[in-house]
């Protein structure tokens, strides 16, 4: 994520339009709009790409305000309104980690957010259960940030660095070679492959309520207790099944409150490393977002939930029965339907 902070900074550089010296944040205009709707807090929902947010603003649960439905601010928009009568402030992430961490650290930035709802689709890693669930995990993880070990060296080799306190051993690695289609020689010796292994790392970060620039780390990131709690009551809520007429799931999807999700910059179509992350980390669903969400509002000490339907297994099909173009529309809205359920459990509506 030190890429992330890098262009974060420029980002908010290139806000410095249209005023003066001495207010170099946004215009004034937008300023005056901006205030107006912080006068009452909201909460943020923050969705990864169109196809899943659209199912949420054509739901006759939302309602855009009249006089303002939308800011623009550095290409994201901003909707206000409000859902089953809470004021919300719906945003756009676009594709991975960067683009989510960047956009909600501008919604908490910019505007008066009492927490963030994060939804969308994901990848399923767990047998347990299948595509058109919705998966609510307890703690998410980024999964693309790692030590990549040179070749000859082992679990027993200091990482580069690690002594000095940036990287560690203490999560767990990946060893190529346990995937290798051949493993052993004639002479029954292992095969090593020049790959290694690459060792998982948690993210540096900078509570909003600490000494700045003093770092913590964070691999597994909490979801908000009440808000995991109150969760428990979508269990049982009617979600969709079928596609049409004749495409149908094979048995009614439900709602399950899990232990882990995992994102990273990957869109995982490979049912070994599927395996692996289940079997790891006890992993269900795989995205390439929520994690970011999830260490910018663990950073800023903002309620965070996420909620992602399961659209395919993550490479654990058939090449026939991988169902992700298939599935996502169902899965999508099995979301906004568990998010719009989730919404009216929350405190101080309007």
């Amino acid at each position: 994520m030190m890429a992330f902070f890098k262009t974060f900074g420029w980002f908010v550089v290139g806000l410095c339009f249209s005023v003066n010296r001495v207010e170099c944040m946004v215009p004034k205009s937008l300023l005056k709009e901006i205030d107006k709707v912080n006068k009452v807090g909201s909460y943020g929902i923050v969705v990864p790409n169109s196809f899943e947010m659209n199912p949420l603003l054509q739901s006759s649960s939302f309602i855009a305000n009249k006089k303002r439905p939308y800011i623009d601010i550095s290409g994201r928009r901003f909707r206000i309104g409000t859902l089953e009568n809470q004021r919300v402030i719906i945003v756009m992430t676009g594709l991975a980690m960067l683009n989510a961490g960047i956009t909600t650290q501008l919604l908490l930035s910019l505007f008066n957010v009492k927490g963030v709802l994060h939804f969308g689709i994901a990848g399923n890693a767990n047998t347990e259960l299948e595509i058109g669930d919705v998966a609510i995990p307890e703690f998410w993880a980024h999964t693309g940030l790692w030590v990549w070990q040179r070749y000859g060296e082992g679990p027993q080799s200091e990482l580069p660095l690690e002594s000095n306190g940036d990287y560690t051993r203490s999560i767990g690695y990946l060893k190529f070679s346990d995937y290798n289609n051949d493993t052993t020689t004639q002479q029954n010796e292992v095969k090593d492959n020049l790959l290694n292994n690459v060792w998982y790392q948690p993210e540096e970060v900078f509570p909003i309520n600490t000494t700045p620039e003093i770092r913590q780390h964070a691999f597994w990131v909490p979801v908000d207790n009440n808000y995991y709690t109150l969760s428990k009551q979508l269990e049982g809520i009617n979600l969709e099944r079928c596609i049409n007429g004749t495409i149908c799931l094979p048995r009614e999807p439900k709602v399950a409150r899990v232990q882990r999700g995992v994102s990273a910059n990957i869109f995982v179509d490979n049912g070994a490393y599927r395996n692996f992350l289940n079997s790891k980390f006890n992993v269900t669903p795989i995205d390439m977002e929520s994690a970011a969400v999830a260490l910018i509002c663990y950073q800023q000490k903002i309620p965070f939930i996420a909620i992602r339907a399961l659209s395919d297994l993550a490479g654990g099909g058939s090449a026939i029965s991988n169902e992700a173009s298939n599935f996502a529309p169902l899965a999508a809205q099995n979301a906004v339907v568990a998010l719009v359920k989730f919404v009216t459990l929350l405190p101080s509506k309007v």
